[in-house]
This record gives structure tokens, sequence and C-alpha cells, in this order.
């Protein structure tokens, strides 16, 4: 009965995960995070542990390659970028708070040889982890401003002279040929 009621609040977390996205601005559609949950379901209390422990940092460095990315759009003063790498990075930095924030409960339930509370632990950082990997992907797809120039438009036509006058006239000597006759097979 916990048990199940633990796989519950863990699907439902990782759906409000999954669906409580703001999207900035229409993109290709992600890949699929690599969820392994088959080979995970395999692993003992403390494997789960040391697997997750791994985790931490690849969230990390995909926080510190978008926190450059916006650095770098900040100082080009790209405003939609700065806009958009700013909700990702946000998102990033709250998904990697809360896998660390679990990181204590999945270290207990394995000193304790807790295999259901681990499991569910490992799950949802898990899935935290393929949240930034998610995040880290649509922050690589940020456009930035159309670049333009400032000023006036001016437009230049050129004709090309060997055009006639009005195309659109019917010429004086129009070729017109009769269709050929054809018989039909009920006649």
């Amino acid at each position: 009965m916990l048990s199940k009621r633990l796989w519950g609040m863990a699907i439902a977390t990782a759906i409000s995960f999954a669906f409580g996205v703001a999207l900035a601005q229409e993109a290709a559609p992600a890949p699929p995070p690599d969820v392994t949950t088959q080979r995970d379901v395999k692993l003992s209390a403390t494997q789960m542990r040391d697997e997750a422990e791994g985790y931490l940092p690849e969230m990390e460095r995909g926080a510190s390659t978008v926190r450059r990315q916006l650095s770098e759009s900040r100082e080009k003063r790209d405003v939609v970028k700065v806009l958009c790498l700013n909700d990702k990075l946000n998102q990033i930095d709250v998904a990697t708070r809360s896998a660390r924030d679990r990181m204590p409960n999945l270290r207990g339930a394995a000193e304790k040889n807790d295999a259901d509370r681990s499991r569910h632990e490992f799950t949802v950082i898990q899935v935290l982890r393929d949240r930034v990997r998610s995040l880290v992907a649509e922050a690589n797809q940020c456009i930035g401003e159309e670049t333009g120039f400032v000023g006036e438009s001016q437009v230049t036509v050129q004709i090309d002279p060997t055009i006639p006058d009005d195309p659109s006239a019917y010429p004086t000597d129009p070729i017109v040929s009769q269709p050929p006759v054809i018989a039909s097979p009920t006649q």
C-alpha cells in the first residue's frame, strides 16, 4: 500500500515536471530523455546511491553551460535570448536543487537497506536529471533577436529592357491549332 503510494507520488512528480514548463518560444522538440529504468531496477540500494551521486555534477555542468550562454547573450544585449536562457536556467536550478535535497533521503534509505524507498528516491532523482538534460537541450535552441538595419528602407526596381511594354496583349497573328478529332468507342 505504501509502495503504491510512493510510486504514485513519483509519477505525479514526473508528470508535473514534464508539463510544468513555460515555453518561451516554439522550437523543434527535444529528443526524449534517456530513461534506463529497466537496468536500474536490478541495482541495489547502495548502487542506486552511488549512481545518483554522479547525477549532481552532470546537472551542475549543464547549469554552468547555460549560465555561460546567458552571460554571452547579456554581453551582446540580446534581450530575446536572455529571456529564454534565463527561464531555462531557473528551471534547471530548481530541478538541481530538488535533486540535491533528495540525496540525503536516498543515502538514508541506502544505509537502512530499504529497497522500496531507495528505488523511489532514485527514480525521482533520475527524472530530475532527465529534466535537466531536456532543459539544456532546449536552451541550446533559444533563438536571439533578428539582426536588422536602423533607418529607412529604400527599394530600387530595375526593369529588363527586353520585355515588351504590355506583355498581356494578345499577339496580332495568333497561331491557333485545331484539336485532334477523337472517335468515341461507343459511336
